[in-house]
């Protein structure tokens, strides 16, 4: 399953409070996008779906359909600083391919 990172799971917090959303959780997807074919998606959730995985993650209610479960397997959401700039990222030990950005990843075929 997904794991987030105590310090994602700050800034998330942190978000939903700036933002003033009155969400239950977050919802965390992948959807064909991006440069390399699949890109991550992050939004806050008010419910889960009735397809949806739910955890909790530090307390933080977190929703994945089934169609991204299997894409989400072994990754791992951080939040990080730098002189760069800062921001959310994935970690994934399944991806063949990533782009430059960080943001779309593709996954080879099984088999």
């Amino acid at each position: 399953m997904l794991e987030i990172t105590p310090r994602a799971v700050a800034q998330i917090r942190a978000l939903m409070k700036a933002e003033g959303a009155q969400a239950a959780g977050l919802r965390v997807s992948v959807k064909a996008s991006g440069c390399s074919g699949l890109e991550y998606v992050m939004e806050f959730a008010d419910r889960a779906r009735p397809t949806d995985q739910a955890f909790q993650a530090e307390g933080l209610q977190v929703f994945v359909d089934v169609e991204s479960a299997a894409y989400l397997e072994g990754v791992r959401l951080d939040w990080g600083e730098g002189l760069l700039g800062s921001g959310f990222k994935f970690t994934n030990p399944n991806a063949s391919k990533t782009c430059g950005c960080g943001k779309s990843f593709s996954v080879e075929p099984a088999g």
